[in-house]
């Protein structure tokens, strides 16, 4: 038995009821797939033999070893089973959420870690700075694979700059280095992480890559004082023979 009332004064009256017929039932049209992206698709369609493993058969492995990853069988199942495990793991999700939807608790997380280690490489406690920007970066990486990816990157490239700046202070520079790479990776156009490279490079006597990288790092913030002095610094170097001379540190900058 339905029933009409309105709650409040303003307020539109509404039913209890059952909805009516044409309500309770919505037809979901399916648009034609894109025929270009379908041609595509079949175009690089290889058939695989697949096996299936735990949880609940939902993991795909390589059906002759059993891998997911597997350089025999050219095989590389490991993105396609993360989701799935997602989805397992998760058995109210139906499907993934849009791309826009993000895991307000992982943010927090992983800024909340950021914000530690930058309190402990204020403090000049580097070697416990770098180990709570390895747990940030950890937890960043644990975003779904449903995720808009360009949030990961940005959090990455900030985590793995403070995580360069706190390994050259703690005198590891070889692993500044690498972690300057791969910020330049992330996000090419940042000039922080070409100046983290080319400061790490100074250090391992490398001053024509270090002027690369610092050339390469202006051509996205010309203005920037402390490029331009690093480049002084550096073409100042270059130009003076090896006599001896004790080699220009560059200032630090400050961590995100």
């Amino acid at each position: 038995m339905s029933h009409t009332h309105s709650h409040a004064p303003g307020q539109p009256s509404h039913s209890h009821g059952p909805a009516p017929p044409q309500q309770q039932q919505q037809t979901m049209v399916m648009r034609p797939p894109d025929p270009l992206m379908q041609a595509v698709i079949e175009e690089s369609f290889r058939p695989v033999e697949i096996a299936l493993g735990a949880p609940e058969n939902a993991v795909a492995l390589c059906g002759k070893h059993k891998l997911e990853k597997c350089a025999d069988c050219n095989e590389d199942h490991r993105s396609l089973n993360r989701l799935s495990r997602l989805l397992v793991a998760n058995p109210n999700l139906r499907c993934p959420p849009p791309p826009q939807v993000v895991s307000q608790n992982l943010s927090q997380a992983i800024n909340n870690t950021k914000d530690e280690g930058n309190t402990m490489f204020k403090g000049g406690h580097h070697v416990q700075a770098i180990q709570r920007y390895t747990m940030a970066a950890s937890i960043a990486v644990q975003r779904p694979p449903w995720e808009a990816q360009q949030l990961m990157r940005e959090e990455l490239s900030m985590i793995l700059s403070n995580r360069s700046a706190a390994f050259f202070e703690a005198g590891d520079f070889v692993s500044a280095l690498v972690d300057a790479e791969t910020v330049v990776q992330l996000k090419r156009p940042w000039s922080k992480g070409h100046f983290r490279k080319a400061r790490a490079l100074m250090k391992l006597d490398h001053y024509e890559e270090a002027r690369e990288a610092i050339q390469l790092g202006l051509s996205f913030e010309p203005t920037n004082p402390e490029m331009l002095q690093m480049l002084a610094d550096i073409e100042s170097h270059l130009d003076v023979p090896e006599t001896g001379l004790e080699k220009a540190s560059p200032q630090p900058i400050p961590v995100a």
